[in-house]
């Protein structure tokens, strides 16, 4: 906090101090483009002097003050700044030229800072902030179709809990992490949480020559986010409203209790058992006669609400002079849960939702002319709000039949099926307390920059230190009512059979807590020259040491206590001819505290090349319209030494145990003794990502067109994992740590992007795709003869399973086929394939099929259309290459008797296998059907793992699509306003799959996950 506090201080001195003003003169003018049209909104202020400025008004005109022998600063978006100094002159008109950015000009932000694209040689998506667009507070939800080399999926759409899990370039490794170095201004830091408007640039590290600056750190790729800074000129506001509409893009359903009796019936007769319900139960069902016994109940209608509301507010303000600068932001949001409320609950919430207020400070200062200083600080409040026994609900609610209880007795008391996830739906969102999960985060960091040019040109330093501090405190207020189950009959006055389920609990609270403090030392040497207007040289070198240490719950365990370090010294040198030809070298030398002492250390290295076949003489001279094109290639070396939570394995664990009895067994001389808990692990090394990429990048006709392919291959050994098939003749009684894993990854990844102005029609056509695909090569198994009911040699996590030849059309189909092992079977049970030809159905003809849940494809396509000031975007993302098994209570019918929900696709007419002497129509036996013969109480034929029950996970969907308009000019200036923008925005408004039960991002088996939100957003911009 005092970092904060100093950081207001100095903004308000430096506003005081470049606020005194001499006397000054009073300059008019106009601004005009090259047609010498007006220039309406445009900015006119005083070089080095903080103040409102001016805007030229709907004509281009402005009137400003100004003192003697200053200079004045005028910029208008699309159109190159122009300075003008201020001598005697009292009018001053200005023409602005428009910009016109070449490829050659174009900025990549690198490990090592800015870095023009030409000079690249590493695999790096850039991607605008404003194309990240999102309805909700988290970015991670729009990274999926809209950037390179980024696999992205939302397995959750809760309030709190809806981030997307993302990977670069796939999976790499079936090791303790592959999860991606996320740095925020150069600090690792989350940005979950970040507001997405204090965002300035948006990079994706992808290759080894690209990420080796961060020794191990970087094994799984990099994220590189700059947030806002300061800019010399006239303060600026920038606000900024939404308000969001909520709904579920798709919910399982489910039949009513009138199809799912009728159906429980034919389960049990087909199988040639008793029905479940008379044809007078049946009646009293269908008739709603007694609802206590006998319930039609829609869990979904009693439980969920039809939407729910996002708000959200952010404001930031900008400005300075050249010596002092400052962006200062605040956002909230504030997003709703789909439950419905108990209106006799008044003291407290029961719905999910989500409360965070953001905030940050950005201070740069020029101490002298060779030295800058730079102070951040950022952090957010964050409040959840949870039932209190939330885990359960979606299991319960997709479970539940409409006929196994009613909502609320009809004599005051609380049904329930069961406790745990069979609890009454509807208890569990509203009956069982509330949950609270506050979260604060404090993050600062200090930057000093210093030119040393003194020493020799093209030298610089900069040190860099950052603390951050996060605190989480949970506190649990559970409680349950009274629960109970009654027979299937009334005692002979009428009265219900009540048998209690569940006793009552009092509100009770349990709590917990969490903290973490994170310190960061870096010091960087860097030095870039050029000789001879031709040969570019640059190196650097960074020391790097960072300290995470738990704060709360450290208990008696000593490891806990033992904070977490990373060290490490990494280099970089590079040589370029003329932009033309560019060659780098890279390297990380880094140290983990995982490995024993003499072998904490390991060096990387990456070297990398690229040829700017643009800047080739025959390619000027013969091939204008080729503003760009470029290959490069990068091989290097990364370590990991991310073991999750498995610290100092190369230390044995040793316990106290049980002990021995001295003489004989049943003597009461019992000793206690020690033994292994966890055998050392002393040869444990660093896991090895060897990295390959081969890049193509072109832009032509003034970047009317500009395409950038990436081809890669990553080879990973030494992968972190448990011996779990030692031999019981090896004497240890605990699974070792070893590095005996190695898996290979390849793939490509590609983005291209189209802009064209049409008369007064600004057009952009935009898109990108990313595919991988791994493959285990050695992984610590049995071995086995049937080598296809291994890991090694297919797809990491792949879906395995029996190969389904249809459903049984007869008894001499079951005669003439293959013995399966599972169960009983009959005509219209599945099918299978008898793989290794023994002619037996076992887990011997399990086999590797379909693809693994996370996808192995994504892209995504956008366009967007401006013209004067209306614009329009719309943007399409999809996956492929992804396959799950469906599976389940809500899946398998009456898998688990009476509990279990049945979905209406199975109910569907023709989907199912039928008996003729049910349906009374021989043409329902149908052995190509959706789904088998029912069974009541399970099937073990049937309902297990196959390409039955496969399901392509591939999907497109109507990810974005927005229409804005920008206010004139004329009103804007009137009001006094630079800019204002009205929208509205919707997000997952459709989606196209096979699945078709419920979203198929959640990659679900059973649907039983709160789902993905489909939001139509309403909101307006404005600068000032």
């Amino acid at each position: 906090m005092k970092a904060f506090y100093l950081s207001l201080i100095l903004i308000c001195i430096s506003a005081k101090v470049f606020s005194q003003q001499q006397q000054a003169t009073e300059i008019t003018g106009v601004v005009t483009d090259t047609s010498n049209l007006p220039l309406p909104g445009a900015n006119v202020v005083v070089k080095d002097r903080v103040g409102l400025g001016a805007i030229t008004d709907q004509h281009g005109r402005f009137k400003i003050k100004v003192e003697p022998y200053h200079t004045l600063i005028v910029s208008f978006i699309g159109f190159t700044s122009k300075e003008i100094p201020v001598r005697d002159n009292k009018v001053i008109n200005v023409t602005l030229h428009p910009s016109n950015t070449s490829a050659l000009e174009q900025v990549v932000v690198t490990a090592t800072g800015p870095q023009k694209k030409v000079t690249v040689t590493g695999a790096i998506t850039t991607v605008d902030p404003k194309e990240l667009r999102t309805a909700g507070g988290n970015i991670t939800n729009a990274l999926a179709g809209n950037v390179a080399g980024v696999i992205a999926m939302q397995r959750s759409g809760e309030p709190g809990s809806n981030q997307s899990e993302f990977w670069i370039r796939g999976i790499s490794t079936f090791g303790a992490s592959n999860a991606a170095l996320v740095l925020v201004d150069g600090f690792e830091r989350p940005f979950n949480e970040i507001n997405i408007e204090d965002i300035e640039s948006f990079s994706v590290l992808k290759d080894a020559s690209a990420t080796a600056i961060y020794g191990s750190r970087g094994a799984n790729g990099v994220i590189l986010i700059t947030t806002k800074k300061g800019k010399t000129g006239k303060v600026n506001i920038d606000g900024k409203v939404e308000h969001t509409y909520v709904t579920r893009t798709r919910t399982p359903t489910f039949v009513d209790g009138d199809v799912y009796a009728t159906m429980a019936n034919e389960a049990k007769i087909t199988r040639n058992q008793e029905p479940v319900y008379t044809p007078t139960e049946l009646e009293i069902l269908r008739q709603k006669l007694d609802p206590d016994l006998y319930p039609n109940v829609n869990w979904q209608n009693e439980m969920l609400k039809k939407g729910a509301d996002i708000n959200r507010a952010a404001l930031n303000i900008n400005g300075g002079a050249t010596i002092a600068r400052f962006f200062v932001s605040g956002s909230y949001i504030q997003e709703g849960g789909m439950y419905k409320s108990d209106a006799a609950l008044k003291e407290y919430k029961t719905n999910a939702n989500l409360s965070r207020w953001n905030y940050r400070i950005n201070l740069d200062l020029d101490v002298t002319k060779t030295t800058l200083f730079r102070i951040g600080v950022a952090g957010f409040l964050e409040k959840k709000n949870y039932p209190g026994l939330n885990d359960d609900i979606w299991y319960s609610l997709v479970g539940q039949s409409p006929v196994s209880i009613p909502k609320m007795y009809s004599n005051g008391l609380v049904p329930a099926y069961g406790t745990g996830n069979k609890t009454n739906p509807w208890v569990l969102a509203t009956q069982t307390g509330y949950r609270e999960f506050w979260r604060n985060k404090a993050e600062t960091n200090f930057i000093i920059d210093q030119n040393l040019d003194f020493i020799t040109p093209g030298l610089k330093a900069t040190g860099r230190l950052a603390f951050d501090a996060n605190n989480d405190n949970n506190i649990y207020r559970k409680k349950w009512p009274e629960q109970y189950n009654v027979q299937r009959r009334r005692d002979r006055n009428g009265n219900l059979i009540m048998n209690r389920i569940s006793p009552e609990s009092q509100m009770f609270q349990e709590t917990s807590a969490g903290g973490e403090r994170v310190s960061v030392y870096e010091l960087e040497l860097r030095y870039g020259r050029t000789f001879n207007k031709r040969h570019r040289v640059e190196g650097l070198a960074k020391y790097f040491q960072r300290e995470l240490r738990q704060t709360v719950n450290l208990g008696a365990d000593i490891v806990k206590g033992i904070p977490r370090r990373n060290q490490s010294l990494s280099g970089r040198l590079m040589y370029g001819y003329n932009s033309r030809y560019l060659a780098e070298f890279n390297f990380g030398y880094t140290g983990s505290e995982n490995f024993k002492p003499g072998h904490q250390f390991g060096f990387f290295p990456a070297v990398s090349a690229a040829w700017n076949i643009s800047e080739e003489n025959f390619i000027k001279d013969n091939f204008n319209w080729i503003d760009l094109l470029k290959v490069r290639y990068s091989y290097g070396e990364v370590g990991s030494d991310n073991f999750g939570n498995n610290r100092f394995a190369f230390l044995s664990d040793i316990k106290a145990g049980p002990g021995y009895n001295f003489g004989e067994a049943i003597s009461p001389n019992s000793y206690p003794g020690l033994y292994y808990a966890q055998v050392s692990s002393e040869q444990l090394t660093w896991e090895i990502a060897r990295k390959q990429d081969l890049g193509f990048e072109m832009n032509l006709l003034k970047n009317l067109f500009s395409i950038t392919i990436d081809v890669f291959k990553e080879r990973r050994e030494n992968i972190y994992k448990q011996r779990s098939h030692l031999p019981a003749m090896v004497g240890i009684s605990s699974q070792p740590w070893a590095n005996v894993g190695i898996m290979e990854n390849k793939g490509f990844d590609a983005q291209f992007s189209v802009n064209k102005k049409i008369k007064a029609v600004d057009v952009t056509v935009r898109g990108n795709i990313t595919y991988f695909k791994n493959q285990v090569i050695a992984f610590d198994e049995e071995a086995n003869n049937l080598k296809y009911r291994m890991t090694q040699g297919f797809r990491l996590d792949q879906a395995r399973g029996l190969i389904a030849l249809g459903l049984f059309k007869d008894y001499d189909d079951i005669r003439n086929s293959p013995k399966q092992t599972f169960g009983a079977y009959q005509p219209g049970d599945i099918k299978y394939k008898d793989v290794n030809g023994d002619g037996i159905i076992n887990d011997n003809d399990v086999v590797p099929i379909g693809a693994s849940r996370v996808p192995s494809l994504l892209y995504g396509v956008g366009m967007s259309i401006r013209w004067k000031g209306i614009d329009f975007n719309f943007h399409l993302q999809g996956a492929g290459k992804s396959s799950y098994f469906i599976d389940g209570p809500s899946v398998y019918p009456f898998v688990e008797g009476t509990w279990g929900n049945i979905l209406t696709d199975v109910a569907a007419p023709g989907n199912r296998w039928i008996s003729k002497e049910i349906s009374g129509d021989p043409s329902t036996e149908n052995p190509n059907a959706k789904y088998p013969r029912l069974s009541y109480g399970g099937n073990s034929n049937n309902y297990r793992a196959s390409t039955f029950w496969l399901r392509n996970g591939a999907y497109l969907r109507l990810k974005n699509i927005e229409l804005g308009y920008t206010l004139p000019k004329q009103i804007t200036t009137w009001a006094h306003i630079n800019n204002a923008r009205l929208y509205i925005m919707a997000q997952n408004l459709a989606v196209w799959d096979h699945l078709k039960l419920w979203d198929p991002e959640l990659a679900s088996g059973n649907g039983m996950s709160y789902p993905l939100s489909k939001t139509v957003t309403g909101g307006l911009t404005i600068n000032f």
